[in-house]
């Protein structure tokens, strides 16, 4: 049986690793032109031929982003580009203007052409339309119910891709103005400004404020549907999140997926990984359009608490067998007798409370309380490469 894909983002090499090494099975990244999140770090050439190779080594995939509008401006040099990108040997483009696909079917026939969400693809005609012009997937509109996206995936058997985690845009998938009319910053050339996460002062003297933003996405609920229904990859939002946020998000997908093919995905597990989600991102969520039409529960109207938790203690640099010596980076303040969990990849996992703390000298400290400082634990199981540890909850 072919197992769901979960796709998840990377917004530079590092946080590219973290996505594979805590169980993506594919990446999306931005190339330094032609991408939809200008303001992320994104990715040189020699960057995308290296972790392509990173990628093939343990037999996963890389798609890049190609997938702004093009104005006139910007047609200088994309022919180059693009072969650039192909000489690396990357597994798919994501695009939005329709005017590429006739010419990297032409020239390069073997790359996948994967349709972006920017197209709102939101019904039936409209995934035979992109099929019959030479489209291999299609990214679906995040406002879809489970019911249109399964009659979508029955009545074309189009490849299909559907949105589970992070970020809803205000406007339909993306097609937004605002940050263009606010801040001169074009969304669709990947400016966008984020203005429907500005809360607006509304003038009648109460000092009262009014937001526009929807809460996040959290699929977590439905992942065992999302298989049932055939849709081929399952899509994290977040090129410009953290590695920890993308570590604990992939994992917990990741966990969910395994479970569901194992036949052991429980409303229990679900819970577990749900709670695991709300705590690593300081946003609420909902699952938006799937269950039914969004309604006032998916949105912040009035205002919102967005608290940023400290759960998140550090990043693992290394571990000595012989001493038991655990050297991490601090994040996050934290103390003897504290309970803590250290997870990496391939679903490590462990839990234990901290004796004592000893900094870069190896001179004992009541509590780690400055940020990137060099911290030392000893610890008795071997702790894989790439760890992190975080506080138990």
């Amino acid at each position: 049986m072919k197992k769901i894909e979960i796709l998840a983002p990377a917004g530079d090499i590092d946080r590219a690793k973290i996505a594979f090494l805590y169980g993506a099975d594919a990446i999306y990244i931005g190339g330094k032109e032609y991408s939809l999140r200008a303001n992320a770090q994104n990715f040189s050439i020699n960057e995308i031929n290296e972790i392509t190779k990173f990628a093939h080594s343990f037999k996963k995939k890389v798609y890049v982003t190609f997938n702004i509008i093009f104005h006139n401006e910007d047609l200088d040099g994309y022919k180059e580009y693009l072969n650039d990108l192909i000489s690396c040997e990357i597994d798919a483009i994501i695009l939005a203007d329709p005017f590429l696909i006739p010419i990297i079917k032409k020239k390069y026939p073997d790359i996948k052409i994967i349709l972006s969400t920017q197209n709102g693809a939101a019904n039936i005609e409209n995934v035979l339309f992109w099929k019959s012009e030479g489209v291999d997937r299609v990214v679906l509109a995040r406002e879809l119910s489970k019911e249109e996206i399964k009659e979508i995936k029955d009545k074309t058997s189009m490849e299909l891709e559907v949105f589970i985690h992070g970020a809803m845009c205000t406007n339909f998938s993306g097609r937004c103005v605002l940050s263009n009319y606010f801040t001169n910053r074009d969304a669709n050339r990947g400016g966008c400004a984020q203005i429907c996460r500005y809360c607006f002062k509304i003038n009648d003297n109460s000092n009262n404020i009014f937001a526009i933003s929807p809460k996040d996405l959290n699929m977590a609920e439905h992942i065992g549907d999302l298989i049932k229904i055939g849709v081929d990859s399952i899509k994290i939002e977040g090129r410009m999140r953290s590695a920890y946020y993308l570590a604990t998000v992939i994992s917990s997908y990741r966990r969910l997926v395994d479970a569901y093919y194992k036949e052991k995905l429980t409303p229990n597990l679900v819970v577990q990984e749900e709670k695991i989600l709300q705590r690593v991102a300081n946003r609420e969520s909902s699952t938006h359009f799937f269950k039914k039409k969004a309604d006032v529960n998916d949105q912040y109207y009035v205002g919102r608490d967005e608290v940023s938790n400290q759960d998140f203690l550090g990043f693992v640099l290394d571990y000595d067998e012989t001493t038991k010596i655990l050297t991490l980076e601090e994040r996050n303040k934290f103390s003897t007798g504290d309970k803590v969990i250290i997870f990496g990849p391939n679903g490590f996992l462990y839990k234990f409370k901290i004796k004592e703390i000893y900094d870069e000298d190896m001179n004992v400290i009541d509590c780690a309380r400055h940020a990137k400082q060099i911290i030392k634990l000893k610890v008795s199981r071997k702790i894989p490469k790439y760890s992190m540890m975080k506080i138990e909850i």
